[in-house]
Formats: C-alpha cells, sequence, structure tokens
C-alpha cells in the first residue's frame, strides 16, 4: 500500500506531508507503486490533480515540466485561449524555475487557468487543473524559487501521454477524438487513416464492435454518448464506396519471417501491422478460402457484417504482401514444430471455435436434432452446410452467440425460435441493441429458465428440452443475482433442435507437450509476465488481471500468443488492441533478442485501470442536441427465409458530420515522474 505524501485528485485534497497517514483511495485501489515493476511512482499529475507519493519531488519544476509539453506537444493551437494561454503559462513557469519569476507571476498562473476555460476542446482546461493546484498547495515551494532559496530536490524521470476517456476506454486506444473531427471537417480520408493507426479492421470494427469508447463518452453527461462506432463505418464505407484504394507504404521488405496461426482479427492485425514494418508474415487458416476472417467469417451472420465488407479489409491487408494460407490446420497438416523450425517467428491467434458443453442430462447421446454448439451451427450455416436444424428451435444462453443464433435459425427457415436463458432480460451480457432486434424479429425469450435434460421420442429424435424455473438470489463474481433453481417448477419447452451457445473455447490441440507451452484451466495460452518486486503491485496486478506485466510471449522462445488464445474469448476490438502489441513485441524479440514492453504499454495500461471518465462530473454548460442513430430495415420481414442482407444501414454524409460535431474533444495529458 502506498503511502501518499500529497494529493488533490478528484478534487479532494489530502495532506499528509507534517506526519499524517490519510488514505487517497485511488492511490491504493488503482495505481501501482511502480511504474514498470522496478522504477517508483513519485509522483502523477494530469487532468484532475497531482498525487505525490514522494515528498521530495520538486513539484514546482514537475509543473513547469508538465505545461512544457502540453504547449509544445499537445495543444492544437486551434483557438486563442489554448495557444496563447498554455504558451504564457509555460513561460511563466519557466521564469520561476529560472530564478527569474515574481510573486505576481502566481496570480498570472490562476489567471490564465481561468481564461483557459474558454477553449475549443478540454486539453488545455484541463491541463491547467493540476498546475493550480500546485500554486494553491506548494506557494512556498514557489516562493523559495522566486527568492532565490530553492533547495536541491531529488531527480525524476518524466512520462508523458495524451489520452481521452473514450481513447482510454477503447481496448485499441483508437484516437477517436482526432478521427471524429476530420469526419466533422468532411475529410473522410484522413479520418479513415487516423482509424488505420489502430484498428487495421475499420469496416467491420464500425459494425460488429460493442463500442465500449461510447460508455466513456463525456457527452453522455449532457445528454447522450457520441455514435462513435458508426463515424468509423462512415469512414470506412466513404473509401469504398467512392472507389479508393488506402495510401499504405510498408518499410523495405525484410529477411526475418513470421508465421501466424489463424486468419481471425488478432492474426489479421498482427499481420498488417508486422508487414508495414517489412516483416513478410504467412497466415496458416483452417478454413477454405473465402472465409478469412476467423470468428467474423463463420461466427458473425452477414445480416450484421457483410461477406464483401469483410473481403475487403482482407484484400487491402494481403495487399502489403501478407499470404493467408487456407485450408490448412495447425497441428493436422502442418505442425508447431515445424512452423517454429521454418520461421524466425510464431505468433497464436487461432481464435476460439468450439463450443463449451451445457452439461444438461442426454447431450453426450447422440440424439438427431442436439447441435455441437451455437458456434458450429454459425459456421455451417454460412458456409452452406447442412445444419441438422429443424422447424422449432431451441438456443440456450444468453450472449451476442446466442442472440445470432436465434435470428439465424428464422432466416434458415426456422418456424419458432427461442431463446433460454436462467436469468432475465437484465443480466444477459448480450448487447442491448442485439437483443432488440432480436425481439423486433419475432424470437420467443423464455427467461429464469435452466435446461435440464433432453427429451427424444422412440426414434432418438428431440422433441423437447425439460427445464426448471429459476429465481434470482445474491450477486455472484461478475456482480449479476445468481440464479437459483425453484423446487418442483420442472416443465418441459417442446422443440425438434437444441443448441448449447453458453460460451466457447480456442481450439488448442495443436501445442502438443513437447513444445512446453503451458495452457491455463481457462483453455488459454501461458505468456510470460514481468516479475513485479513490490509487493503492492503484485496485488494490484491480481486485481487488475496482470496487465502490466504480459508480454505475450510463450514458454517456447520465438513463439507469441495472441486474441481469444491468450485473453479468452472477447470482442474483435479487443482482440486487434492485444495483437497490436503484440506485433509490437514481436518486432523488438526480432530485432533486439528480447520481448517486452514499452514506457508506453506501461502507461496505457496504467491509465487504463485509473480510469479517465468520470460518469459524476458535470458539464452543464452544453445545451443538448440530439444523438443521431444509424438508418436500419425494420420489420420482421427482414429475417425471413433466406435474407441475409444487412440490417443496419449506417450515416449519411451529412448525419456523420452533424453527429461528430457533437464531440467535446476530451483529451487530457498525464505526466508520471518516476
Amino acid at each position: 500500500m502506498a503511502q501518499v505524501a500529497f494529493s488533490s485528485w478528484g478534487r479532494q485534497v489530502i495532506d499528509n506531508r507534517q506526519g499524517g497517514d490519510a488514505v487517497v483511495e485511488v492511490a491504493n485501489k488503482k495505481l501501482p507503486v511502480t511504474f514498470d515493476g522496478e522504477k517508483q511512482i513519485s509522483a502523477f499529475m494530469g487532468w484532475d490533480g497531482l498525487i505525490l507519493n514522494d515528498p521530495n519531488v520538486d513539484v514546482v519544476a514537475m509543473a513547469a515540466e508538465y505545461a512544457k509539453h502540453v504547449q509544445e506537444d499537445y495543444c492544437c493551437a486551434k483557438c486563442s485561449p489554448g495557444k496563447k494561454g498554455t504558451r504564457v503559462m509555460q513561460d511563466t513557469l519557466a521564469r520561476i524555475v529560472s530564478g527569474k519569476g515574481e510573486e505576481s507571476d502566481l496570480d498570472t498562473i490562476e489567471n490564465i487557468a481561468e481564461l483557459l476555460q474558454n477553449c475549443k476542446c478540454t486539453l488545455c482546461m484541463t491541463s491547467a487543473i493540476p498546475i493550480v493546484d500546485t500554486v494553491k498547495h506548494f506557494r512556498d515551494d514557489y516562493l523559495a524559487y522566486i527568492r532565490g532559496e530553492n533547495k536541491a530536490k531529488k531527480a525524476v524521470d518524466y512520462k508523458l501521454k495524451m489520452t481521452a476517456p473514450c481513447q482510454d476506454k477503447c481496448p485499441s486506444h483508437i484516437d477517436i477524438p482526432a478521427y471524429i473531427e476530420a469526419i466533422k471537417d468532411r475529410r473522410f480520408d484522413e479520418s479513415l487513416a487516423i482509424i488505420r493507426e489502430s484498428m487495421p479492421l475499420p469496416a467491420i470494427c464500425g459494425r460488429v464492435c460493442p463500442h465500449p469508447c461510447e460508455s466513456a463518452c463525456r457527452r453522455a453527461n449532457v445528454d447522450s454518448p457520441i455514435n462513435i462506432m458508426v463515424l468509423k463505418r462512415t469512414a470506412s464505407d466513404y473509401e469504398w464506396k467512392h472507389n479508393h484504394q488506402p495510401l499504405l507504404q510498408p518499410k523495405p521488405k525484410k529477411d526475418k519471417t513470421i508465421a501466424i496461426v489463424g486468419a481471425g482479427p488478432a492474426g489479421l492485425a498482427a499481420a498488417y501491422y508486422l508487414a508495414l514494418e517489412g516483416y513478410p508474415c504467412t497466415i496458416y487458416e483452417a478454413l477454405p478460402e473465402g472465409f478469412g476472417g476467423g470468428m467474423i467469417a463463420v461466427g458473425i451472420p452477414a445480416y450484421r457484417m457483410p461477406r464483401h465488407i469483410l473481403q475487403r479489409d482482407i484484400d487491402i491487408i494481403c495487399s502489403m504482401g501478407v499470404e493467408i494460407i487456407y485450408d490448412t490446420k495447425v497441428g493436422t497438416d502442418i505442425s508447431l514444430m515445424e512452423l517454429k523450425e521454418k520461421f524466425d517467428a510464431v505468433l497464436l491467434a487461432p481464435g476460439a471455435h468450439k463450443s463449451k458443453p451445457m452439461g444438461v442430462e442426454g447431450e453426450d447421446d447422440g440424439y438427431n436434432g442436439f447441435l455441437a454448439g451455437g458456434i458450429e451451427f454459425l459456421r455451417d450455416a454460412y458456409m452452406g452446410k447442412p445444419t441438422g436444424m429443424g422447424k422449432k428451435v431451441c438456443v440456450v444462453g444468453g450472449g451476442n452467440t446466442a442472440i445470432d443464433c436465434v435470428r439465424v435459425a428464422l432466416r434458415e427457415g426456422a418456424e419458432d425460435s427461442i431463446l433460454l436463458y436462467r436469468r432475465t432480460r437484465k443480466e444477459m451480457p448480450a448487447d442491448a441493441w442485439e437483443i432488440d432486434g432480436a425481439d423486433e424479429e419475432g424470437i420467443q425469450f423464455e427467461f429464469l429458465v435452466l435446461p435440464k435434460k433432453i427429451i427424444v421420442d422412440d426414434k432418438r429424435q428431440v422433441t423437447g428440452v425439460e427445464c426448471l424455473r429459476m429465481e434470482l438470489g445474491e450477486p455472484d463474481d461478475s456482480g449479476r443475482r445468481r440464479p437459483q433453481p425453484v423446487e418442483g417448477s420442472e416443465f418441459i419447452v417442446e422443440c425438434d433442435t437444441l443448441i448449447p451457445a453458453i460460451g466457447q473455447d480456442p481450439d488448442l490441440s495443436f501445442i502438443t507437450e513437447d513444445t512446453g507451452i503451458k495452457i491455463t484451466r481457462w483453455n488459454t495460452v501461458v505468456t510470460k509476465y514481468i516479475p513485479l518486486k513490490n509487493a503492492a503491485d503484485r496485488d494490484l496486478n491480481d486485481v487488475m488481471g496482470n496487465p502490466l506485466s504480459r508480454t505475450l510471449l510463450t514458454d517456447m522462445n520465438g513463439v507469441f500468443a495472441s486474441g481469444d488464445a491468450e485473453i479468452g474469448p472477447l470482442t474483435v476490438v479487443a482482440c486487434v488492441g492485444n495483437a497490436h502489441r503484440a506485433a509490437k513485441v514481436i518486432e523488438r524479440w526480432l530485432e533486439e533478442g528480447e520481448a517486452y514492453l514499452t514506457d508506453e504499454d506501461f502507461h496505457e495500461d496504467i491509465l487504463s485501470n485509473l480510469g479517465v471518465y468520470d460518469k459524476n462530473e458535470e458539464v452543464a454548460w452544453l445545451d443538448a442536441v440530439q444523438r443521431f442513430d444509424q438508418h436500419e430495415i425494420h420489420g420482421k420481414e427482414r429475417a425471413s427465409a433466406g435474407n441475409y442482407n444487412e440490417v443496419e444501414l449506417g450515416f449519411s454524409d451529412s448525419e456523420a458530420i452533424m453527429e461528430a460535431e457533437r464531440c467535446l474533444r476530451c483529451y487530457r495529458v498525464s505526466m508520471i515522474a518516476i
């Protein structure tokens, strides 16, 4: 546990410089003691104040350094208060630190902070907050400089980073305010170039992303969040609709090669970023040609992700020299050991293509009408294979895959499509808009229901499923109320098809014992961690899921893991963010012989755990402006048999521009002294 000397974070002043021991919650629970496992965090300065761990840090010098970087590196200079005010702030603090300041300069700093409240965006105005805090609470230190009485204090190294609440919440850390502003200025090509810096699958993520960024949009504190996902789609759609080709310029080809297992979002993203650096990449994909994209291709229905749009993103990646070898399953057609011998580095990104067992009586008895799982059902439906589906379909589960299954069942000709879920709609992990879509298409929901036994006739054909009624008890580890069976409440739901869709795992059967690579009990690949020497950091890492220490290198030297195989089955955007980091680590390993994280990586993880968005912040000086939602095809007919036409249609250009104008451009600057 860190002992904080001073904190003004969150507008709550805690001053322990004279020997107090008041606790600073944010420092105890969300900030590690060290920056990278070794170097101590002496102070943290950012948009909401100052946290001082080491009282020997020169706070005045730190404020001057912070103001310098805000003005020179981060101020956009698009408004006079920001451009000129931050320069005056910088010059004033520099003059004080050089010993040429006057006491009236302290008033100037506070006056400039007031002026910065009129800035075009929030970067400059929030940057003034910690500086003014130092003037208010460390005035004697400033006066010591002004009078020439300052004493030499501990030298520190400063780490700086610009972020935004939405950008921080995005697993790929896309510079969201920048690409939205480019759309606002009708610079769609520039917007897309900004997106591709962190997201090489913009058309895909513009359609199927669960957009966690919108849960951290400050616009929600005024009215409703920006429609960030659809604006990403807008930039991407503009390119292909106007027959533009992206101007991608990979570096000269290098002589070190990389094999990637799986052409899903993680594999494709890693290949994209490695190819940009000049590394020849070969992706081995088990699915046949035409099914690139992994789970995007065979796990997300075409009414959500049109196949020609998916293929275009893949073609762009292949245009940089990335080769995809289809119909080749690693572990069957070629072994991992063979890849290790043939290539300089290997990335494991196989995706989660294997459904979890449901745990009901009769599921292993080979009954007709009991399907292997939701993932397999979706894959067979898309690939045109017989699904084994009848006319009355029950799907068990509450996630997006379960929702996709019941909606696809209608398009595959089911007369009744029923979802069985053991909690209520409120607890469903599926995205709310996906549930709404299923509701509109006529899906039947059975909530608080737990399947127990498969019912069959004398021909071993499924005729129903015996279920128990459930009631909600106390919350479990996920925060959702735990379902409990109601004794004696058994009943039967009639159906001729039962599809379990309660989760999925990566198929890691190709990782044999001779590789030395370990697999966790959650069926993910074990990757190496940077040893954290401080006990408080180790405790914090347990809470944070070890984000400060993952190098993505496995126990086999030169073999890395990413995506679902490393982090567990998550979202496209999470896999891309994970793969982007993996690509950078692989490059360091190839060029320097060492897999490590950079200061940028550590800083990014620290901010992600700290959290940049404050849902309680009052943003009262704006008029509410209605959010634009994308056009959509409505009515049950959209789910008629064989109709896989896209349901959500995006924005017109003019609508996108008006929605982009709602963005508050909420940048913040973080500085850590180590």
